[in-house]
């Protein structure tokens, strides 16, 4: 499956099938959510969320393969992603694309 943020493929000539999308909302654990707070007052990166992002933004990104894999897609163009804070130490996020197939 190809992935791609723009809206076409060099070299491909494709054919439209449909909006995919993804998505998952992430929590971390009280203790980690603790560690954080204190690390906004001494400043730095707060690595579990960090992680924590790009682990949604891993699983937003297999469902959206999955759904685009059912349709038959060879692609997804045009990807884009958009994070929401849900709760504190919580947020979702959203990935979705157009799923494409290659005409020959």
């Amino acid at each position: 499956m190809i992935l791609v943020n723009t809206d076409y493929i060099a070299g491909k000539n494709l054919r439209t099938l449909s909006i995919v999308k993804g998505s998952t909302i992430r929590a971390k654990h009280l203790g980690k959510d603790i560690l954080a707070g204190l690390k906004t007052i001494v400043g730095g990166e707060l690595t579990s969320y960090a992680e924590m992002l790009d682990e949604a933004r891993a699983i937003a990104t297999q469902r959206m393969v999955k759904e685009a894999e059912e349709m038959k897609a060879d692609a997804v163009i045009n990807i884009r992603y958009a994070t929401s804070n849900i709760a504190q130490g919580a947020a979702e996020v959203l990935v979705y694309g157009t799923a494409v197939q290659f005409e020959d």
